[in-house]
């Protein structure tokens, strides 16, 4: 397959614009699709066209693979980047565009049924040699069986969905006692949010880190590495903060993990970019979670390490590029760490916040770089995911870039919705971070809202309120409800400046 020429984006929000960045920079057109809810959406404005594909629902609009398609068809497409979320790892998806000569840029749909079975990802890896939480890898059938098994493996257990992913179908069982009605709730959550009630039981690994690999591979059967991730600042198992590299791996650690991650993508057939999921003990075992057949929300961070664009990598990779590299060509440049800015509030049990910015002001500086699609005067919907932003530093060592991005974030300006800003200061401020003495329960562990008391404001904070308050009375007075400005506006300062203990 020659070079694209048009790729549609069947996405939204940062994603899609960040693609489009790379897609531009390529010299190839860009087709936005888009709902009735995202009519006055950034990623509209800067794509080469756009079009509505249904009502605010993603089952409605972004889920809509006939819709897709039919635009694809419209605008002479060659290809569809799907992003992350919605369709990005759905195999029907890429069958649908597959018989209609259109190219995704992700793996083939064979990859992605694999890989999207957490059964079947296990009894292929396992094959390769990669290490596997102690467990069954097969489907619960028998209840009064699965409980002996539960109690040879040990308990704690995990009972874990087979498809999807996310937490949900999901349970710890810590005895006996517990494990006939955790079973059953976690088929029934599976069933509902998935459609299979497919389960199975692995170990509980206690207090483990959550350390993922990028992998990038082409269609000739070259498989690389690029380094790992650490995404173990996590709340019910959506990550929040993510690092790379790990400030726990030793070289040689690294390396066997490495070697685990490309064995992973080689058992599958792999092409593209993509994820592997390790868990790591505290004694330093690791362990094989799953693989993401996508990009990752983080991928930022590895970027920035490696100086290469994963986007355009995929592009090439999906035109029939072959990657020219050895793997140890391949190498790591500094630190770098993520923050989701997500539209929640963290001294609230992490509550969805929807409403309309008010201001927005992002950081600058050396090392900082903004993924977004936010402006002032946009508007929270409820419909999808509510991460706005992803704030990203680098840095010639870990230190210097967490200082980075502490500084980012006070300079950050978001007012009218409640924010993930202020958690992610907490986290950076924490010494267990700062030392590198976490795990993935480090939010369960020591992020306590209820007692932290907030600072007094000083004048500048207080003249950002001010003005943020003028500025909401003026543009939304005619249509938003009334309420007490002062309240949105003094959370977001107040939560901002509190003491951490």
């Amino acid at each position: 397959m020659g070079a694209f020429k048009k790729v549609l984006i069947a996405n939204r929000g940062e994603i899609a614009i960040r693609v489009m960045r790379t897609c531009r920079e390529m010299g190839i057109q860009t087709v936005a699709v888009f709902s009735e809810a995202d009519q006055k959406a950034m990623h509209i404005r800067f794509a080469d066209e756009a079009y509505c594909i249904g009502a605010p629902s993603s089952s409605d609009s972004y889920l809509r693979m006939d819709r897709i398609l039919e635009v694809c068809k419209k605008t002479g497409a060659d290809a569809v980047h799907p992003g992350y979320g919605f369709l990005s790892e759905n195999a029907a998806f890429a069958k649908l565009l597959a018989a209609n000569n259109i190219e995704l840029i992700g793996p083939s749909a064979a990859s992605m049924e694999m890989m999207g079975d957490k059964i079947a990802s296990k009894q292929a890896v396992e094959k390769f040699g990669v290490p596997l939480v102690p467990g069954i890898n097969e489907a619960i059938r028998d209840e009064n069986e699965a409980l002996q098994i539960a109690k040879d493996i040990g308990f704690p257990v995990l009972v874990k969905a087979s498809a999807g992913g996310g937490g949900k179908g999901m349970r710890i069982v810590n005895e006996a006692s517990e494990f006939l009605s955790a079973l059953k709730t976690a088929k029934s959550e599976a069933k509902s949010a998935f459609g299979d009630d497919s389960v199975f039981i692995e170990k509980y690994v206690d207090g483990p880190r959550h350390i993922e690999f990028q992998i990038l591979a082409d269609k000739h059967g070259n498989i690389f590495h690029l380094f790992e991730r650490e995404c173990s600042i996590q709340r019910r198992h959506q990550k929040l903060v993510e690092e790379a590299p790990s400030s726990i791996l030793t070289p040689e650690l690294r390396e066997k993990m490495g070697t685990a991650a490309v064995n992973v993508a080689r058992a599958c057939n792999y092409h593209g970019a993509g994820t592997v999921e390790f868990l790591v003990s505290s004694s330093g075992e690791f362990y094989f979670l799953e693989m993401n057949t996508r990009l990752q929300v983080e991928h930022p961070v590895t970027e920035c390490i490696t100086g290469l664009d994963l986007v355009k990598e995929q592009i090439l990779v999906a035109q029939g590029g072959k990657l020219e590299w050895k793997q140890e060509e391949i190498k790591m440049h500094g630190h770098s760490v993520e923050l989701r800015i997500c539209a929640e509030d963290p001294w609230n049990n992490f509550l969805p916040s929807t409403g309309i910015l008010t201001h927005y002001e992002r950081p600058q500086g050396p090392g900082i770089r903004v993924d977004d699609c936010m402006e002032p005067g946009a508007e929270i919907p409820i419909y999808y995911d509510n991460m706005l932003a992803k704030l990203i530093a680098w840095g010639e060592n870990r230190e210097l870039a967490i200082q980075r991005l502490r500084r980012a974030i006070a300079e950050f300006k978001i007012t009218g919705i409640e924010t993930t800003l202020a958690f992610g200061e907490f986290v950076l401020s924490h010494s267990d971070f700062i030392q590198g003495n976490f795990d993935t329960h480090f939010i369960a562990k020591n992020f306590k809202p209820d007692t932290m008391q907030p600072a007094e404001l000083d004048d500048t904070e207080l003249e950002a309120i001010a003005s943020s308050a003028v500025y909401f009375f003026k543009n939304n007075q005619a249509k938003t409800p009334s309420k007490p400005v002062s309240e949105s506006e003094n959370s977001w300062i107040k939560n901002r400046k509190k003491y951490f203990n």
